[in-house]
């Protein structure tokens, strides 16, 4: 794409050259009303006939509303704080300071929180789809990281935001056509992610498939086939046996604390690790992320040290997240919330029963044993009952090689198909960067959909 055939110093740094036409100008200037923060109410009320409040945790990641997260306010206090089409809202604090969403194409009556600022841009000066995207921007990255480098915690207030420098071109009809053509770019690359999205659940699809396959059914599709005894599993390879989980695995998981407190925890990497839940990730271990105990707490508990070849699982909240203890970089231990399994007399492959505990048989058997309401448990004796289907111990270990062999080539479609994502998402805000800053010139491109 070409450039605007002439160019002038803008004047600010992250900025560079401009198109001669276009100006720089602090956010203050471009709106109607002061920058305003919103309501500091309480999120109780969830009543459709009131307007709706909106919060970050409301924004979706796709520009609109989240449904899932709906709350509002009665009129009466809402009336004070309601937007208007083409409002944009900034989040001043917390993990996600300088996010913003684009009051647009909302139906009914809508209020904003007080964690954010309202601004309503004066429609003569800028389009405010054109300053949406303005924060989508690299230039818009850049400005938030100086923001918080003169500040030792991130919060951006309404000070800081009205000083915001925008370049914009002096006919707003311009920049109306930009963000119009924006709109169309955009969706073009979104459309092209979620397939690529819809690409990689197919591939974990598959992937549960297969092993579902495997450890299920075996690898010989000719073998003769007997009753499993197990009403929604129907039959299995008929020298498999079946067996009670408890009767073939070491089960332990850790008794209470022992006093054991959050203070206590060290990143001292010299000292034994306790491992958690949200160590793990596709199965494997994420060490440096992992807190350390002393010498004395992992001593404590000699049931739960744990060995090369362990499978873990979590046994409360997100039941059954697993992991295969491939390697210790040094002793470690468990946290409460989680059981360690190890093969009783050689009993069954480690490895293939890392893959048996992620089949739809023992889906299944949890979703029949867990216990609570809103916060899930299994209890140890619940997942002893589970039963496990054993191949000979030889016939296991093939299938596991076979399976990894499959799955690696998954692993690398999913990875692969990943990297083109982000690629596409590096792709569209430096595209979005290049058009608001004015680097490049889409005004023919602007025409040309038009006719």
């Amino acid at each position: 794409m070409k450039k605007y055939s002439e160019y002038k110093d803008s004047g600010i740094e992250w900025i560079g050259e401009i198109p001669s036409h276009w100006e720089v100008k602090r956010l203050k200037h471009l709106v109607e009303e002061p920058l305003k923060y919103g309501a500091n109410e309480s999120a109780n009320d969830e009543n459709p006939a009131n307007p709706r409040y909106i919060r970050i945790t409301d924004f979706g990641k796709d520009g609109n509303l989240r449904n899932d997260t709906f709350k509002s306010l009665p009129l009466e206090i809402a009336k004070d704080y309601l937007l208007k089409e083409g409002d944009l809202l900034f989040a001043r604090s917390g993990a996600t300071v300088g996010k913003t969403f684009l009051f647009k194409g909302f139906s009914g009556d809508a209020c904003f929180a007080g964690y954010l600022i309202k601004a309503s841009v004066k429609k003569n000066l800028i389009n405010s789809s054109f300053l949406a995207y303005l924060t989508k921007s690299n230039f818009y990255e850049n400005w938030k990281k100086s923001i918080f480098q003169q500040a030792t915690i991130q919060n951006i207030g309404a000070d800081k935001y009205n000083n915001l420098m925008v370049p914009v071109p002096k006919d707003c009809h311009e920049s109306t056509s930009i963000a119009n053509y924006l709109d169309h770019k955009s969706q073009e690359i979104d459309s092209l992610i979620a397939k690529k999205q819809q690409l990689i659940t197919l591939y974990q699809e598959e992937k549960t498939a297969t092993i579902n396959q495997a450890v299920t059914k075996g690898l010989d599709p000719n073998v003769p086939m007997k009753d499993s005894g197990i009403e929604w599993l129907e039959e299995i390879p008929s020298h498999w046996e079946v067996k009670k989980f408890k009767r073939v695995s070491y089960m332990k998981g850790r008794i209470g604390w022992q006093g054991l407190k959050q203070s206590e925890f060290s990143e001292d990497k010299n000292l034994p690790y306790l491992i958690t839940g949200m160590n793990f990730k596709d199965g494997k271990i994420r060490w440096n992320e992992v807190y350390h105990i002393s010498e004395e707490r992992y001593n404590e508990a000699p049931e739960i040290q744990l060995q090369v070849g362990d499978v873990l699982m979590t046994k409360d909240g997100t039941i059954g997240k697993l992991l295969f203890v491939g390697d210790l970089p040094n002793k470690a231990s468990l946290n409460s919330h989680l059981l360690v399994f190890r093969a009783l007399e050689k009993s069954y492959y480690p490895k293939f029963l890392y893959y048996q505990l992620q089949s739809e048989n023992f889906k299944i058997h949890v979703e029949l044993t867990k216990t609570g309401t809103t916060f899930y448990g299994i209890s140890q004796e619940a997942v002893g009952k589970y039963k496990i289907l054993l191949p000979p111990y030889h016939e296991q270990k093939e299938i596991t090689k076979s399976l990894e062999e499959t799955l690696h080539e998954f692993e690398n479609l999913i990875s692969k198909t990943q990297k083109e994502i982000e690629l596409l998402k590096e792709y569209k805000t430096a595209f979005i960067s290049e058009v608001v800053l004015g680097k490049i010139d889409v005004r023919e491109e602007v025409l040309e959909e038009i006719k």
